[in-house]
């Protein structure tokens, strides 16, 4: 039971703060007075305090048990979750969202450290893409189930954070009392390698552009007149569907292909951003939604991967709080800086925002598929050089 355990943990943070983005629009009319961004907020304000408490955990681990921290962040999780529908005001709504991602940063590192902790090797990588497959499908339902109770009215959906109950019940029963790890002494003072940052600014520019569809969807299929609550809780979470099949399968889809798989995601994502911007019928916007979380599910692995492997074991907690504060500031960021942008180009369309979104993908995605090529093209010559020296001697 500890790999449900640990993947259950992983999904009550993937859902902190999308589960209720099928609710914005009956949230906006039961708050009229709150601008479009301050409702949007409700989905991205968890990562101001996300960040710090991130860091907070790393500091934690090192006094008390994983185990421990992580029931202490299950509590707040079910107090911040819950809490927003019996608050009478907008501010106190977004007050126990701050809570909730007060839980969600103490939560979200843990959730990755453990595998580290506990597994090595193929089955890591496995577990890696389990942890996302899995919290992918927690979103589904969490979604899916919010766009059916925001029917009733805009407090039932917060009771989609009852879930943090049975997660409770798998940690208390599951989850073993480790000691806690201490680094040896010449290793204390290690500094997290610069590298680990490069990959921090790539997963915030992914969330940033993943998150456009969240906070967005609603109000675009409102716009082109495609629906309502009910059915921006169903297609988002066809993003969550994409997001599952490409991180159950992560293993196979990484050996397939191989030094590619990022710029191939990232132009995957640009154009699915551009077919949201032309969408005309809902088959093609749920189709678009797919293919973003479709490639999202693949990134996020991987660069966490590849962050986590350049760092020592006891610098996990600390890599993932690095991780985790780009990740939730390009989340923070992504309805602000996409609505600024908009004004500033005297845009209200969210089409406008998808499109924008398409065209600096692609530009990244181009970037990272030339400089994959140059790698490969580089490496022949330097075993050609390489072999020239050899003559020479």
């Amino acid at each position: 039971m500890l790999k449900p355990t640990i993947i259950s943990i992983s999904m009550a943070t993937v859902m902190a703060g999308a589960a209720i983005s099928p609710a914005l629009g009956v949230i906006a009319k039961a708050f009229p007075d709150a601008s479009v961004t301050t409702i949007k907020m409700i989905l991205t304000i968890p990562s101001l305090t996300i960040i710090p408490f991130t860091f907070l955990t790393s500091y934690l681990t090192k006094k008390m048990s994983k185990r421990t921290v992580v029931i202490i962040g299950l509590w707040s999780y079910l107090i911040g979750g819950v809490g927003p529908q019996f608050m009478p005001t907008i501010e106190l709504v977004l007050f126990f969202r701050l809570l909730l991602g007060a839980s969600v940063g103490i939560l979200m590192p843990l959730s990755e450290s453990l595998i580290y902790d506990y597994y090595t090797g193929k089955e890591r990588a496995q577990m890696m893409g389990y942890n996302a497959s899995f919290s992918n499908f927690g979103g589904i339902i969490t979604m899916l189930v919010a766009g059916w109770l925001a029917t009733l009215g805009w407090r039932q959906p917060f009771n989609v954070y009852l879930l943090g109950i049975v997660i409770f019940v798998l940690v208390f029963f599951f989850l073993p009392k480790e000691e806690v790890h201490v680094p040896p002494a010449h290793e204390k003072n290690l500094k997290i390698p610069f590298p680990v940052y490069g990959y921090a600014l790539a997963m915030g520019g992914v969330m940033l552009a993943y998150y456009a569809v969240s906070t967005n969807i609603a109000l675009y299929l409102e716009q082109a007149n495609f629906g309502g609550s009910a059915l921006a809780g169903m297609t988002i979470s066809f993003a969550a569907v994409g997001g599952m099949i490409t991180s159950f399968f992560l293993v196979p889809v990484m050996e397939f292909f191989k030094k590619y798989l990022i710029p191939v995601m990232l132009l995957a994502m640009s154009v699915s951003f551009l077919m949201l911007t032309l969408a005309k019928h809902v088959p093609i916007v749920i189709v678009s939604v797919c293919f973003i979380g479709f490639a999202q599910g693949a990134l996020f692995p991987v660069l966490t991967m590849n962050a986590l492997n350049l760092v020592k074991l006891h610098q996990t907690d600390r890599a993932i709080a690095v991780l985790t504060t780009f990740i939730f500031t390009g989340q923070f960021l992504s309805p602000i800086l996409l609505d600024m942008l908009s004004n500033v180009f005297n845009q209200t369309s969210i089409r406008f925002q998808f499109a924008l979104l398409a065209g600096t993908i692609l530009i990244f995605g181009v970037a990272t598929f030339l400089s994959s090529q140059k790698k490969v093209v580089e490496k022949p010559e330097k075993m050609e050089s390489a072999e020239t020296a050899g003559e020479q001697a």
